[in-house]
């Protein structure tokens, strides 16, 4: 079932700053925003820059609506057969949808300074506040005064930030060599059956979730549309329930912690030659399962469109809801396991993050989120000559 083998972590777990297509963005994307594209030497002189692909952010915020109903559902899954199935099968496609998305949107990212800030302000930034933060709220919601603090063991929600942050560095280097796919999932397998890289920075996650990174990397916008044809959304149904029942089946006969990609196969219990298999099957599952979501993710701008540019908030401001519920006993209620608690329990998390993405949210933490932050590094040589410029004008 869905037990974790390290307290921290899934006790420490986990998707969306993205962490979604049309050009590759400057900003740094975690599992929710969408930085915009890089305007055109003509938006300097008065165009408007390129819209936001509606595709993209309902895809991030869908994404992001998956991950929170699967935690609300991982307390249920040691007394219902059926949420663990469903765990299984979100659990296959949530977080590798929300990477490939951030690998799309970092094809454009060099070490340019004004890039390095971004990531900086962007990503490591973030991650530093809200390690803190998830620490001093499980001293308080879990009374433990003495849990200490760690900036090289990520907690829960913020293992996404600190991979972002190394993939994104990384991304020259994917781009240099002939086949990255190739050699992401080499790196990965290697990383699933080394089990003493340890816990520092959680790179077993890290390195186990690259390939989908480097495959957003390698995707170019007709991908994209190839997976958005009548023919793979028709396809996609048969797939998506052919999946559920195979997690209906699977559910009594192996751990969810496999979906994690945060332990070697070692640390699971499994022999080393499982490591290749499992990573090249994981990772074929999931990049199936993944088209299938991108085929039914709506083209227009919907409802939800405008939420899809503060996933990140709702990613990271959910987590504190969803640990304080284990922390406070609120699935001890027996009515919560039965069909109607479920449906409760599933409509409740889909409200919640629902409103952690609305702009109001956004404008209260932006300050934690984005900050500019323009007090802590020097201006570049360009940015002073633009400025001298501006000010002659």
């Amino acid at each position: 079932m869905t037990n974790s083998l390290r307290p921290h972590g899934y006790q420490r777990t986990p998707l969306p700053q993205e962490a979604a297509p049309t050009p590759p963005t400057q900003r740094a994307e975690e599992p929710g925003q969408q930085a915009s594209t890089p305007p055109a030497p003509s938006a300097a002189a008065g165009q408007q820059p390129k819209q936001r692909d509606a595709f993209f952010d309902n895809a991030k915020y869908l994404a992001i609506v998956l991950v929170a109903m699967a935690h609300s559902w991982e307390p249920l899954t040691d007394s219902s057969r059926t949420a663990e199935a469903l765990y299984m099968v979100v659990y296959t496609f949530h977080m590798p949808a929300f990477i490939v998305i951030s690998g799309y949107f970092s094809r454009s990212f060099d070490m340019r300074p004004d890039r390095l800030k971004r990531l900086i302000t962007g990503v490591a930034v973030p991650y530093v506040i809200f390690e803190v933060a998830y620490t001093l709220f499980k001293r308080w919601a879990d009374d433990d005064p003495t849990y200490d603090f760690s900036l090289l063991d990520p907690w829960y929600l913020t293992w996404f930030l600190i991979a972002l942050f190394v993939w994104r560095l990384s991304t020259p280097l994917w781009k240099l060599v002939r086949w990255p796919i190739p050699l992401s999932l080499a790196v990965a397998t290697l990383a699933a059956v080394s089990p003493d890289i340890g816990d520092d920075l959680d790179m077993q996650r890290v390195l186990q979730f690259l390939p989908f990174f480097v495959l957003g990397l390698c995707m170019k916008p007709e991908h994209f549309q190839m997976v958005r044809r009548r023919s793979v959304r028709i396809a996609s149904v048969p797939i998506f329930a052919c999946a559920l029942v195979f997690a209906y089946w699977a559910a009594p006969r192996m751990t969810s912690v496999w979906f994690y990609h945060r332990d070697s196969v070692q640390e699971l219990g499994a022999p080393p030659w499982t490591g290749p298999v499992m990573t090249l099957a994981l990772f074929g599952c999931s990049v199936v399962l993944v088209s299938c979501f991108f085929a039914w993710v709506p083209r227009r701008h919907m409802w939800f469109t405008v939420l899809g540019a503060g996933t990140l908030y709702g990613y990271l401001l959910h987590g504190f809801l969803a640990k304080g519920s284990r922390f406070w006993g609120w699935f001890d209620h027996e009515w919560l396991h039965k069909p109607l608690g479920e449906i409760t329990v599933t409509v409740i998390a889909a409200s919640v993050v629902t409103v952690l993405c609305t702009p109001p949210v956004q404008r209260i933490f932006r300050f934690a989120m984005e900050p500019k932050m323009a007090w802590a590094f020097r201006k570049d040589p360009a940015e002073q000559a633009r400025s001298r410029t501006t000010t002659a004008a």
